[in-house]
């Protein structure tokens, strides 16, 4: 559910007209809906009531400050795999003792910003990180809270990219060395180990890959604990999918009630990092068209929003449906919607139904508020857009459009040029 929904022939934004929003910020631009955001968060909160838990929201998916403080002020946490997350999080408002650190390359800088600034634990992604924040720790006289990231070797039946618990995967350290891993953080004086961590995938549409990756964790928790290592954490990871197409993922609800079955007696403190889940279909990224072309039977309908603005439907051939902002078209066409980037792959939908829009039409790509904004780029030296969100019947902006000027901030011709 979503509060993109038409009015007649016009699409709103909660109580704002789409086509107000573009003409007074620009187009391209991306577009979040507050109260989707709140609603999201909420279902996937109340899913879990039942036991101790923390919802720990993948900054990844959209990390812009008025998301993350958003779901801050509804008691969330934060999962961040940067120093510049960590950052993101600390200016929007986060408590740091709900701050989990995840990712496979966490610089030694990086590793000292999250211990001075005191996160709840770092989830390790290998054997030489593990001693990495350790003998970091200890040079700063500290115990860093650490749970080892436990790759199941489970096949969440996603797209590959984004497939992540699979033993060919880069993360985690597989299950077969776990328990040796726990033996070693026991000894290692920089580190306090206090959980488990499982993250195997994104965009998963069946509840079965999670039950049985923590059927296998919970078999390395019970040997854990009897090695005398008492974990009060476990990290389910996110990946919770969202409907796209015709996809069918299970509703939060749905999800909780088997994860809370499968863990309810383990005493431990759930923590969770959904992404997609909570941002997904909380955004649009509204667009222009500038042409249209036919040539051999094949139509384009070219656009000033591309690959560099929203990269999922390149880098995966991944869908999202498209709308018109105002329905005034003559009937549909199949056709591509490419962008102004001068790659082949640079398009938003491939041979396609979709409404035969004109040069100066309004379109909506739906269902791009999680990996849209965050995965762009000033490719082809392209500013990047702007963000608005609505909240009720107001419309604000969460950043600015950038500008030439700000694609060369920064840069310095060499002075023996």
């Amino acid at each position: 559910m979503h509060h993109f929904q038409y009015r007649g022939d016009e699409l709103f934004a909660e109580d704002v007209p789409v086509r107000d929003i573009v003409a007074k910020y620009g187009s391209p631009l991306y577009i979040y809906s507050h109260a989707t955001l709140e609603r999201h968060f909420m279902a996937f909160d109340d899913a879990f009531a039942a036991l101790p838990h923390t919802i720990c929201y993948s900054v990844k998916a959209n990390s812009n400050q008025s998301v993350l403080k958003t779901f801050i002020k509804l008691g969330g946490g934060v999962d961040i795999v940067s120093g510049g997350e960590l950052y993101r999080a600390l200016m929007a408002g986060a408590d740091p003792a709900k701050i989990v650190y995840s990712g496979v390359g966490k610089r030694d800088d990086e590793i000292e910003y999250a211990l001075s600034s005191n996160i709840l634990m770092f989830n390790v992604e290998s054997e030489e990180e593990l001693t990495r924040i350790s003998d970091i720790a200890s040079r700063f006289g500290r115990k860093a809270g650490i749970a080892i990231r436990v790759n199941p070797d489970v096949d969440p039946g996603t797209h590959p990219y984004i497939t992540t618990g699979l033993k060919s995967a880069k993360f985690g350290i597989t299950i077969d060395r776990a328990l040796e891993e726990y033996r070693r953080a026991a000894t290692l004086p920089g580190v306090n180990v206090i959980g488990i961590d499982m993250h195997i995938g994104s965009q998963l549409t069946k509840v079965a890959p999670f039950t049985d990756s923590i059927g296998k964790l919970k078999t390395v928790i019970a040997k854990v604990r009897e090695m005398g290592i008492e974990l009060r954490y476990f990290d389910c990871g996110g990946g919770l999918g969202i409907q796209y197409d015709n996809e069918e993922p299970p509703l939060p609800a749905d999800y909780g009630k088997e994860i809370v079955a499968a863990t309810k007696n383990l005493g431990v403190h759930l923590i969770f990092e959904p992404g997609r889940n909570m941002v997904g279909n909380a955004g649009i990224l509204a667009a222009t068209c500038l042409y249209t072309k036919s040539r051999d039977e094949k139509n384009f309908i070219i656009i000033d929003a591309g690959m560099n603005d929203l990269a999922r439907p390149a880098l995966y051939g991944s869908f999202h449906g498209v709308q018109p902002v105002v329905k005034d078209q003559d009937g549909m066409i199949t056709a591509d919607i490419v962008g102004p980037i001068c790659e082949s792959g640079d398009f938003l939908v491939k041979e396609r139904e979709v409404p035969m829009f004109r040069r100066g039409d309004l379109m909506a790509f739906m269902s791009a508020g999680a990996y849209g904004f965050a995965m762009s780029s000033s490719y082809n030296s392209r500013p990047r857009v702007a963000e608005v969100m609505v909240k009720g019947g107001e419309a604000e902006l969460i950043r600015e459009r950038e500008t030439l000027e700000d694609l060369v901030k920064g840069e310095r011709i060499a002075s023996f040029i």
